[in-house]
């Protein structure tokens, strides 16, 4: 997978690129945990979504938020990443004109960051969203939330209690016309540090997206 370096708000932005030989492919974008916290681009959660979007004949972008790795500025709260995930999703939109279905996928940190983008590029339909912090951020602004997605949270969680994903996946699906499909990992912390528990993220991603492609190109 390339190596690719595009211009962000506050310079130069990492990350790994697989483009599909289909020009009509859908694209991704996947973002990674907290970068103070040790976050990047090459977390497991984040590779493992990757590879899960990139066998499906996605064209799909991974990369570093602005501080990390050879990226260029300063963490800034959440604000500035955010406007690195639009820039993201421009220069991949660039590089595929004529893709007609695009997601979002975030860890953690990157769950957050994925769905305030997903409210403001009406282009995202769907989204993936890993161990989202619903007890550390707040999720008020899905109202309405713009498409279904799946949320995929370990129920031993210690960092973000399982309730309170639950409580936001109830919040959600109550919603006219969305869909959240919930899928817990039994024993798995908030890290999901055993590949036994990436293999069953990269499961659950798999065969969400097998059903909803068909469900979105019916539309």
């Amino acid at each position: 997978m390339p190596e690719v370096i595009f211009n962000g708000p506050e310079g130069r932005l990492e990350g790994r690129y697989h483009h599909s030989n289909d020009p009509n492919a859908p694209v991704a974008l996947l973002l990674h945990p907290h970068p103070e916290q040790g976050g990047t681009m090459n977390n497991r959660v984040t590779y493992t979504l990757f590879k899960a979007f990139k066998e499906r004949g996605f064209s799909v972008l991974r990369f570093n938020f602005r501080g990390v790795g050879r990226s260029q500025g300063i963490f800034d709260s959440g604000i500035g990443e955010l406007s690195d995930a639009a820039a993201a999703l421009d220069w991949m939109q660039t590089h595929n004109p004529n893709a007609r279905i695009c997601w979002v996928g975030g860890f953690s940190f990157g769950a957050w960051i994925g769905m305030q983008l997903m409210m403001r590029r009406p282009e995202i339909n769907g989204f993936i969203s890993v161990a989202p912090p619903a007890n550390l951020y707040d999720f008020s602004f899905l109202a309405p939330c713009p498409a279904s997605g799946l949320v995929i949270h370990g129920d031993a969680d210690d960092v973000v209690p399982e309730e309170s994903v639950q409580k936001l996946v109830n919040k959600l699906d109550s919603q006219k016309n969305i869909s959240i499909t919930y899928e817990r990992i039994s024993e798995a912390t908030h890290y999901f540090n055993n590949e036994s528990e990436a293999e069953l993220i990269k499961q659950f991603v798999g065969d969400y997206l097998d059903r909803r492609i068909v469900e979105l190109a019916a539309e």
